[in-house]
This record gives C-alpha cells, structure tokens and sequence, in this order.
C-alpha cells in the first residue's frame, strides 16, 4: 500500500513541477513568460530528479506507466503489482496538475489564448501525423527506459574476492533526471516529449474537468499518442536490454 500512495504523491509533485515551469513559461504575467524551451526542459529534468529523491527509497519512483511496464516486461518489476501502480501514477498526476492551475490560476485568468492554456497541461505536436508522432514519442520513451534499464551502481571489492554493491542513495536520483533532461533537449522538438502516458492523460482529464475560463477543447484526438507511444516505447527497450543479456 505505502508503494502506490508514493507513486500518487512522487508523480504528483513530478506533474506538479513540471506544469509548473510550463506555465511559468506560457502564461501572462509571470516572472518566467517567455523565458524559452531550455527554462522548460530544465525544470522538468530537475522535477523528475525531486520526485525520485522523495519516494525513490519507497516505491522505486516509477512515476510513469512506461517505466512500470517496462521494468515488468524486463523482469526487474512484479507484474502483479502494475496495475496498482499505474492506477496510482494516473490519479497522481490529475491531482498535481490540479494543484498547479490552482497555483498559476491568476495568471490563467489572464491569458487569453485557450491552445496556450491547454499547452500548460498535456503535449501537442509541432506538426500532426499519426505515424511520426507516435514514433517520437516511443523513440523518446525508449531511450528513458533503456537507460534506466542499463542503470549500474558501484561496488565494493572485499578482502575474500567478493564484491559488493553500493546504493548511490539520493544522489543516483540525479541520473534519471539528466536523462529527461538530455531527451527534451535532443529528442523534445516534435511532440513536447511526453513519454509519460499518466503525465499525459492525467493533466489532459485535469484540464477537461476543472473549471478554467475560456479554455478551449482538451485535444483528446491527439490523446491516444502520447499514452501508445511511450508504452511501445518502454517495451521495445525492455526487448533490446533482453538480447543485450544473452548474446
């Protein structure tokens, strides 16, 4: 039980954050408008770096169905406990993105366009097309997962030849970060780098229910992309770190 209430509050304040820098960014009257693409991908790699320092310990800190899926077609995850988790990730990240409008909801009421109010929630595009954009976000998902995969931590040589390993505690969190980081910067351009079906989905059904003036449609014919892509995406790096073991 305490796993899933970790992954409801890790990805809560990972959505929490992370809408939080968009807006700063998108919306009227901030300290932050129109600060840029970079302020954007930095605060999310340093969001997903705070929530995995949070609940790491407790959890793993998945924080999003890819890597739950991922992890468990790989066999490092207990596949009974995916639903769970993924149910936990879903509600999470509705929740945070809540807690974001509520906290930019002056700044909401002032901006006038309903697609840049939306862009505060979920992904959109750059330019639509079923087949790239689903292909960026499943490339963009894999190299999260493959990495997370191939994640390593020291060890220690004992006197009788054995070896020991050695957690990276809080810091290892840092990793993970820099790898959302680096994928929005080179992989972020195309859809907006969900790769994170809850962080999608969670905020899209936020921006639908909550009572926000003005705002506009919530895209849901773009929705199923940014939910298949990085599912296809976690699997297909859970196949490469497969043959990667036994050839």
């Amino acid at each position: 039980m305490k796993e899933m209430v970790a992954e409801f509050l890790g990805t809560a304040l990972l959505v929490l954050m992370g809408n939080g820098v968009v807006a700063n960014v998108l919306l009227k009257q901030t300290k932050g408008h129109d600060a840029g693409l970079i302020v954007i991908t930095t605060g999310w790699g340093l969001s997903v770096f705070t929530a995995v320092v949070c609940f790491g310990e407790i959890s793993g800190a998945h924080l999003n169905p890819a890597v739950t899926v991922g992890l468990a077609a790989a066999g490092e995850f207990a596949g009974e406990l995916v639903v769970g988790y993924i149910m936990a990730q879903l509600a999470g990240a509705i929740f945070g993105a809540a807690v974001a409008y509520a906290f930019y909801s002056q700044h909401y009421a002032v901006t006038d366009d309903a697609a840049t109010k939306l862009g505060t929630f979920c992904t959109a595009p750059s330019i639509r097309g079923w087949a790239s954009n689903l292909f960026s976000e499943a490339i963009g998902t894999f190299v999260l997962v493959f990495s997370v995969l191939r994640f390593s931590d020291p060890t220690l040589s004992m006197s009788e030849g054995t070896t020991t390993p050695i957690g990276l505690g809080s810091v290892g969190a840092i990793r993970v970060g820099l790898i959302v980081f680096a994928i929005g910067l080179c992989l972020g351009g195309t859809t907006g780098y969900a790769i994170n079906p809850a962080r999608d989905l969670g905020p899209r059904i936020a921006h639908a229910i909550l009572p926000i003036p003005n705002k506009g449609g919530s895209d849901w014919s773009y929705a199923p992309i940014p939910v298949l892509g990085p599912i296809l995406g976690g699997l297909f790096a859970a196949a490469v770190n497969s043959i990667l073991k036994i050839i």
